[in-house]
C-alpha cells in the first residue's frame, strides 16, 4: 500500500476542490428539492420529471466537453501551451454546435410532452419549467468547456469557486422567487427555474472573464487566436474524443430518466418519492465522481508521456479512495436515510414511500462507485470508443428492460425501479474495468 500513498495525496489534492464543487451542487439540489417539495407535492413531481428527463440532454452536452480533459492534460504534460489554446477554441466551437443540435431535439420534444404519460394536472407546471431549463443549456456547455481547460492544467479550484458562488445566488434566488419574498412575485417551480438559469449565466460569464481577462488565461490566448490549422486534426480529435463520452453519459442518464418516467406512470406520489431517492443518491454519485474526475487528470498526463505503469497505479489509487467513500456513504444512508428523506417533503405519503427505498439505494452504491472509477480511468487514456458500446449495452439493452420487468411484471413497483440500478451499474463497472486493463496492457 505504501506505493499508493503519493498517488492518494495527488488525487486527493485535485479531488478536494472538485468535491467542494460537487458538495455545492448537492446543496443546491437539496435546497431546490426541499423548497419546491415544501411548496407542493405537484411542484416536486413536476421538477422530478423535467430534471430527470432533461438530464439526458444536459449530460450529453457536458459529456461532450469531458473529451477535452485527456487532450488538454496530455498537452499540459508536454508543455504545449499554444496547442492548449487551440484546443479550447475548437472545443468551444464543436461543443456549441453539438449543444444547439441537442437543444433543437429537446425543443421538438417540448411539443410532445403530453404523449409521455405524465399526470394531466402536472402539465401546467412542467411546460414553463421545461423551457427555462432548455434556455440554460448553452451556458452550461461553454462553462464546462473552459472548466475542462482548467482541470487539464491541474487547476481544479477555479471552476469550483465559480460554481459555489453561483450556487449561493441560486439558493437565494429560490428563497425570493419560489415563495415570493421581499415583495417579489410567488412563482413556485418557475421561480426555481429562473434562479437556476441565472446561476448558469453567472458561471459562464465568470469563467469567460477568467480566460480572456486575467493572467490565468494569458498564456493560452495566443494559441486561441492563432489562425486555424486544419492539418492538425484538432477538430476531428475533439469531436472523436468527446462524442463517445457524451453518448456514454447520455445512455446512463437515459436509463435513470426512463426510470423516472416509469415512476410517473405509477402516480405523482411515486414520482415525488423517486425524486427524493434520486437526489439522495446524487450524494454518493457526486463524491465518487469528484475523485474519478480528479484521477483522470494525472492519468491523462501519464498517458501523454506513455507511462502505462503510472496510469494503472493512478487508476487503482483512485479506486481505493472511491471505495472508502462508498463505505461511508452507504453507512450514512443505512443509519440516517429516514432523516434525510424527511427533509424533502411535508407529505407523509411521499416520505413513507421514499423510506422504503433505502435498501435498494444502498445496494447500488458499489456498482455506481466502481463504474464511475473505471469510466474515468478509461476516459483518461483517451481510448473512449468502448465507453459508448458499454453504456449502450449496460443501460439501454439491460438497464431499461430490467427496470420495467422488476417494476411491473414482477410487481415490485417503485422498489423494483430502484433495485434495477444495481444490475446495470454492476455490468457497466465490470466492462469498464476490462477495457481499461486492456488499454493499459504493456
Amino acid at each position: 500500500m505504501k506505493k499508493y500513498f503519493a498517488t492518494y495525496r495527488s488525487i486527493a489534492k485535485l479531488a478536494f476542490p472538485l468535491f467542494l464543487g460537487q458538495l455545492g451542487n448537492i446543496a443546491v439540489g437539496f435546497a431546490d428539492n426541499i423548497m419546491v417539495g415544501h411548496y407542493s407535492t405537484e411542484a416536486l413531481a413536476s421538477a422530478s420529471f423535467v430534471n430527470n428527463f432533461f438530464n439526458i440532454a444536459i449530460f450529453a452536452c457536458v459529456g461532450f466537453t469531458y473529451g477535452l480533459t485527456p487532450i488538454i492534460g496530455a498537452m499540459y504534460a508536454r508543455g504545449e501551451t499554444d496547442r492548449i489554446g487551440r484546443a479550447v477554441r475548437v472545443g468551444i466551437w464543436v461543443n456549441t454546435l453539438f449543444t444547439i443540435a441537442v437543444a433543437s431535439i429537446m425543443l421538438g420534444i417540448y411539443f410532445n410532452l403530453h404523449r409521455l404519460g405524465q399526470p394531466d394536472e402536472l402539465m401546467p407546471l412542467i411546460r414553463p419549467y421545461y423551457l427555462i431549463v432548455l434556455s440554460g443549456m448553452l451556458p452550461v456547455c461553454i462553462f464546462n468547456v473552459l472548466a475542462q481547460w482548467s482541470f487539464g492544467c491541474n487547476d481544479t479550484a477555479l471552476p469550483t469557486w465559480i460554481v459555489l458562488a453561483a450556487n449561493a445566488v441560486n439558493i437565494f434566488g429560490n428563497y425570493l422567487l419560489i415563495y415570493g419574498n421581499w415583495g417579489l412575485p410567488e412563482l413556485g417551480l418557475t421561480g426555481a427555474g429562473i434562479s437556476t438559469l441565472t446561476a448558469r449565466f453567472i458561471c459562464m460569464g465568470a469563467i469567460l472573464w477568467v480566460f480572456f481577462g486575467t493572467r490565468r488565461g494569458a498564456p493560452y490566448i495566443a494559441g486561441f487566436r492563432a489562425k486555424a490549422d486544419k492539418s492538425d486534426g484538432m477538430f476531428r480529435r475533439v469531436a472523436a474524443t468527446g462524442f463517445p463520452v457524451s453518448m456514454q453519459m447520455t445512455f446512463e442518464t437515459a436509463s435513470f430518466s426512463g426510470s423516472a418516467i416509469m415512476a410517473g406512470w405509477i402516480g405523482a406520489v411515486s414520482l415525488a418519492a423517486f425524486q427524493i431517492v434520486a437526489i439522495s443518491g446524487m450524494l454518493g454519485f457526486c463524491i465518487y465522481y469528484s475523485i474519478g474526475a480528479a484521477m483522470a487528470i494525472p492519468l491523462s498526463q501519464a498517458a501523454g508521456t506513455g507511462d502505462r505503469a503510472a496510469m494503472r497505479r493512478t487508476a487503482w489509487g483512485g479506486y481505493h479512495l472511491i471505495l472508502a467513500t462508498m463505505v461511508l456513504v452507504s453507512a450514512l444512508f443505512t443509519l440516517g436515510g429516514s432523516h434525510i428523506m424527511g427533509l424533502f417533503s411535508s407529505d407523509p405519503a411521499v416520505i413513507g414511500l421514499a423510506v422504503t427505498l433505502i435498501v435498494p439505494l444502498v445496494l447500488y452504491q458499489f456498482g455506481d462507485a466502481t463504474q464511475i472509477s473505471f469510466a474515468n480511468a478509461l476516459r483518461g487514456t483517451s481510448h473512449v470508443m468502448p465507453m459508448l458500446y458499454i453504456a449502450f449495452v449496460s443501460y439501454i439493452v439491460i438497464g431499461l428492460p430490467c427496470t420495467y420487468l422488476l417494476a411491473f411484471p414482477a410487481g415490485l413497483g417503485l422498489y423494483g425501479i430502484v433495485l434495477s440500478f444495481s444490475v446495470c451499474l454492476l455490468v457497466a463497472a465490470v466492462l469498464y474495468l476490462y477495457f481499461f486493463l486492456r488499454a493499459t496492457r504493456k
